[in-house]
């Protein structure tokens, strides 16, 4: 009866192993990267770039490096996103990353006009 059990309980772990696959790309979520540019295509470094959340409105920034790069990860795909990047008073387009946009990783350059 122990025996009978215990191979029971291996069978329902095995199974639910099995059907865990899919949600562990759900939990890796969403990447938006990219990079911030002026208008001639040279990277902005120290350029901030805000990521909002359009639910509830909280917002993350990343500064960039030299090489004008962010990157936004484990994003959930269930949101709205708006991204905009600044420097030095100058601002880029505001940029949505919709949730009906099924894509993994989300680039985004974003331009900004710093005459």
């Amino acid at each position: 009866m122990k025996k009978t059990s215990v191979v029971a309980v291996m069978l329902m772990l095995l199974v639910s192993l099995a059907f865990a696959g899919p949600a562990d790309k759900a939990a890796a979520g969403r990447v938006v990267s990219g990079k911030v540019l002026d208008q001639g295509d040279n990277p902005l470094p120290n350029a901030i770039v805000y990521l909002t959340n359009t639910r509830t409105r909280a917002v993350k920034t990343y500064i960039v490096g030299q090489d004008g790069s962010y990157r936004f990860p484990a994003l959930s795909p269930n949101i709205d996103y708006e991204v905009y990047a600044q420097i030095n008073g100058h601002k880029s387009d505001t940029k949505t990353v919709s949730q009906f946009d099924n894509r993994d990783q989300v680039y985004l350059n974003l331009k900004i006009d710093t005459k």
